[in-house]
């Protein structure tokens, strides 16, 4: 059985759903853009001097045969630092507990701890304008000896994707992510992609709906979709919910809440 640990700190948001504006005046009144909750990074940074932090929790469940995992995330967390105008810093982590009932009976043998830490730079490469969608460069690599040791992989990950993004209306967007992977325990390559729609309902709740997937080398392709809303309770403050599933042969459900905050530079 193939078990998917999805990194939900992993995706556009509100990149998509509220404004293409980059936060580029350390003081700007526009809404934060968000990288949660959805799988499809957004194509922008904070901005210089902006600090800005994503997390949540999420619940994931897998079975086949009669036997069932279960994985609670308790923290996703996602820290964003603006180094530069178009350079930031990323420092993410996620706490998992799993559990496996076989035939509705739950097992003793609990897993719990944290995943290898993510550690990226997201740097701006265009503007949205002409017809030519907003364009960022994302880098990450998960180091095998930050994890705990239930979920300490033998081989550290890395990814790269391309987040694009572009205006539809003024109350709709279009964001899209591709790019490749190299997953934990396997030399494997994989090209990644998502692709995600989001409409502005009012000036303080959005909703998204989107797919997602992966194309490895040597084995099956893996496709997934969520759907979601998310709630500006300020232009710093973002709160959001959304559930999913998988395509294919795979994740059965996924649900998930998070909270985002923006602190901008003095």
């Amino acid at each position: 059985m193939k078990i998917r640990f999805t990194y939900i700190g992993l995706l556009l948001s509100t990149g998509a759903i509220f404004a293409q504006d980059d936060i580029k005046p350390s003081k700007s009144p526009t809404p934060l853009v968000t990288d949660r909750p959805d799988a499809t990074e957004a194509s922008s940074t904070v901005g210089k001097g902006v600090f800005q932090i994503e997390s949540g929790g999420l619940y994931e469940s897998f079975e086949e045969n009669s036997i069932q995992l279960e994985n609670y995330t308790y923290n996703t967390t996602l820290l964003r630092y603006g180094l530069l105008d178009n350079v930031e810093l990323r420092l993410g982590w996620d706490f998992v507990e799993g559990t496996t009932k076989v035939n509705g009976n739950k097992l003793n043998n609990v897993t719990s701890g944290l995943s290898p830490l993510l550690l990226g730079v997201k740097i701006d490469i265009a503007e949205e304008k002409n017809g030519i969608p907003e364009i960022a460069l994302i880098g990450q690599v998960y180091p095998l000896f930050t994890a705990s040791q239930d979920y300490r992989p033998e081989t550290t990950a890395v990814d790269f994707r391309f987040s694009f993004s572009y205006t539809l209306s003024e109350k709709s967007s279009l964001g899209y992510n591709i790019g490749a992977q190299w997953g934990n325990d396997s030399s494997e390559a994989a090209a990644i992609y998502s692709v995600a729609y989001g409409y502005s309902l009012t000036d303080e709740f959005g909703v998204y709906a989107e797919i997602y997937g992966d194309f490895p080398e040597d084995s099956s392709a893996n496709h997934y979709w969520d759907a979601g809303v998310t709630y500006l309770v300020s232009n710093n403050l973002q709160l959001d919910a959304y559930v999913g599933t998988s395509i294919t042969k795979g994740q059965d459900l996924l649900l998930g809440l998070g909270a985002s905050f923006r602190i901008l530079a003095k």
